[in-house]
């Protein structure tokens, strides 16, 4: 007995006090290490960029590029050159409606859930892709438009009216309607898209509705377009966390 007696005070004076300071510092120090070794793994936000670039299917610029050739040969043609010009805002309809399966995957496979979770948010997935689209859009409408003014001779003002117009309303109308509560389905998108094409259409073959436009409204309607055409990507932007599948 008196051993056991001996050994329960032994422990009593052996045990541990723990220190809270020391086990908060521990862990802070914990923390610290970890976050370091796991900042290593990140991905820069160029790396991000090229990840983003290698997701996108390059078919869909390939195809714009086909439209763009299309267009430049409708322009080379020996046919009535008011129609070719009225014409064009069917290409640019088209144009722009390629890039909307693209930006609408994320929806149609229903990903953004994982999204919401990665490091890099719904909101910067959406805006590296919109800037590659608009470096490689950039690119090609730069070369489609220098070829038509300056290889066949065709007003700025007409080239404006009679394609980069169509071509902003149309983009408001894809990113309008991007990641939207009210349209949830791509084909809706494609489908309010190629009514604005008809209305465009049949406004531009009414010869007297035409006339009667002057060429300071089209400036002004084209300006108006690419403001709205702003607001709608930020818009996009800002709410797309928010906005449910």
């Amino acid at each position: 007995m008196h051993l056991n007696e001996e050994l329960l005070h032994y422990k009593t004076l052996t045990r541990p006090r723990p220190q809270e300071e020391k086990i908060l510092e521990t862990i802070r120090r914990s923390k610290e290490i970890f976050y370091m070794a796991e900042q290593e793994k990140l991905l820069s936000y160029y790396e991000f960029l090229w990840g983003q670039f290698q997701l996108i299917q390059k078919k869909w610029w390939l195809f714009q590029f086909l439209i763009l050739c299309a267009s430049a040969g409708l322009l080379s043609s020996a046919y009535d050159e008011t129609y070719i010009h009225r014409g064009l805002g069917i290409m640019a309809s088209m144009y722009i409606i390629l890039i909307i399966p693209e930006l609408w995957k994320n929806r149609i496979n229903r990903s953004m859930e994982i999204e919401y979770s990665s490091y890099y948010s719904l909101r910067q997935i959406y805006a590296a892709r919109m800037v590659l689209f608009g470096i490689a859009d950039t690119l090609l409408l730069t070369g489609f438009c220098g070829a038509a003014i300056l290889g066949m001779h065709m007003a700025f003002t007409v080239l404006l009216v009679q394609f980069l117009l169509p071509m902003l309303i149309t983009a408001c109308i894809c990113f309008g309607t991007l990641c939207s509560r009210h349209i949830r389905s791509e084909a809706a998108s494609v489908c309010l898209c190629l009514l604005w094409c008809g209305l465009w259409l049949a406004l531009n073959l009414d010869e007297a509705l035409y006339a009667m436009v002057m060429p300071t409204v089209w400036l002004s309607c084209a300006g108006l377009a690419l403001l709205f055409l702003c607001i709608t990507v930020y818009r996009t932007l800002d709410r797309c966390r928010s906005y449910t599948l």
